[in-house]
């Protein structure tokens, strides 16, 4: 049987933070642009990849957004940031498991592929005083799913790989974790929270 988590490695966005498709829509109407046009162009991977790597700023990477979008610069410029304006809300179900999971004695590390946008959004959604640490792509220069993006996560919050859980939406980024011997979880809801606290040997 697989030894029991000691700590507790978490994504944000997907898991912690949740995203309300509406204002994102609502701006990509105004604009008179496809639906998700802009995600999915923030999405490309030759933009993307750069940014969570640390390679670019949040401010150049939507930067380089605005110019590939099928408008004026003035008004993909404003359609950015509009779309950039809103920055997500905290699923409190998954923000109570974090909580329970740090009132029993067990590290949280907050382990997300993110821009140097990430502490400012923090604040904003009250989240930086509720994980013991943040393990950033941006400030790493290295990014999910690679190994050394979770060897670094690991060193971190101060667990062998074997003893933490890693949480995560996405398949790719599990299956990294799982190599690099974490055990890996893909995140679908919250109705499994009780599984998780299972793993990290918490009390019913």
């Amino acid at each position: 049987m697989r030894d029991r988590a000691r700590a507790l490695l978490i994504d944000l966005d997907g898991v912690l933070r949740r995203w309300d498709p509406a204002p994102m829509i609502a701006v990509e109407v105004k604009y008179g642009l496809k639906p998700a046009a802009l995600l999915e162009t923030s999405m490309s991977w030759d933009l993307y990849r750069p940014a969570v790597a640390g390679e670019i700023s949040d401010a150049e990477w939507m930067g380089l957004v605005a110019s590939r979008l099928p408008l004026d610069e003035a008004a993909a410029t404003a359609a950015v940031a509009e779309w950039q304006a809103y920055r997500g809300e905290v699923d409190p179900e998954a923000l109570a498991f974090v909580r329970s999971v740090r009132a029993a004695g067990r590290k949280v590390g907050l382990a997300t592929n993110a821009t140097d946008r990430l502490h400012a959004d923090l604040d904003a959604l009250g989240l930086t005083d509720e994980v013991d640490l943040v393990i950033s792509s941006w400030e790493l220069k290295v990014h999910k799913p690679a190994p050394e993006f979770f060897q670094q996560a690991c060193l971190a919050i101060g667990a062998v790989p074997k003893h933490v859980l890693f949480v995560d939406d996405d398949d790719r980024a599990i299956g990294g974790a799982r190599a690099a011997g974490l055990a890996g979880y893909r995140w679908t809801g919250t109705e499994h929270i009780p599984y998780l606290r299972k793993v990290l040997d918490l009390p019913d």
